[in-house]
């Protein structure tokens, strides 16, 4: 890089990103190796879920997921914790389905970079965990010092298939609202955007029932989606690989 300059072709380009001789957003696509995940499951207010959803989408369900990532190998990011919490929408009249993120926490500053100004994503930093005690998984999310979700599942007692997780919504298709602003306050960017993991390959599958609490803090507001039935959890393990994702709706261009 010694002696050259930045051309406006290379800021034109897909994928570029500052600063630009040692870039912080890596470009489409990359790969996750070796992902453990745990899923928790429960039932909350109908309400809660319709008052998180921006218009048009609609809730599809009553049931929210919290997937927390032990991120083990990935390209560009190397080792972390993340941590994504989805409830089930439609997008009415255009025929698309799949789960909304009100929130998602995560361990690397390139990740948040990148979902939130690539994908649209409200990550935020936070310290997600997931470890084997003893007989039992045991899942956290942190901030401010605060664990806001911790869950638990009994260490590999049932083996299942993801498309059991699948059967409450189509969590694989991720909607998001991205919201960017111009440098004098003007709305840049107000689109729902979605996307889809690529080359996914599940290696094991566990299941069954799941405990759940949630603890209140203001920065990560978990707690407004209210546990009123525990369901089952999951254990799994997976490869997959982070594709171009697509607008679904522009609110500038309406």
């Amino acid at each position: 890089m010694t002696g050259r300059r930045l051309t406006v072709e290379e800021i034109l380009q897909g994928g570029f990103s500052t600063p630009w001789d040692a870039p912080m957003v890596p470009p489409f696509p990359f790969s996750f190796r070796d992902v453990e995940v745990l899923t928790l499951a429960w039932r909350t207010d109908p309400e809660a879920v319709e008052r998180l959803l921006p218009p048009p989408l609609e809730p599809t369900s009553d049931v929210v997921l919290a997937h927390i990532y032990k991120m083990n190998d990935t390209e560009w990011l190397g080792p972390y914790g993340e941590s994504n919490i989805m409830v089930g929408c439609r997008l009415p009249g255009a025929g698309e389905a799949g789960s909304y993120s009100p929130y998602l926490f995560l361990s690397s500053d390139i990740g948040v970079a990148h979902g939130r100004e690539v994908h649209g994503q409200p990550k935020k930093s936070g310290i997600p965990t997931l470890e084997a005690r003893g007989d039992a998984w045991v899942g956290t999310v942190a901030r401010n010092g605060i664990d806001v979700i911790t869950g638990t599942l009994a260490y590999k007692q049932r083996r299942d298939r993801i498309e059991s997780l699948a059967a409450h919504f189509d969590f694989a298709t991720n909607i998001n609202l991205k919201a960017i602003d111009h440098i004098d306050g003007r709305p840049a960017i107000r689109q729902l955007t979605a996307r889809r993991l690529a080359e996914v390959a599940v290696h094991e599958c566990w299941s069954g029932p799941c405990t759940v609490e949630l603890r209140p803090n203001i920065q990560a507001p978990v707690y407004r989606l209210p546990v009123r039935e525990m369901l089952d959890g999951f254990y799994w393990r997976a490869d997959f690989t982070l594709a171009p994702g697509r607008i679904l709706h522009d609110y500038l261009a309406a």
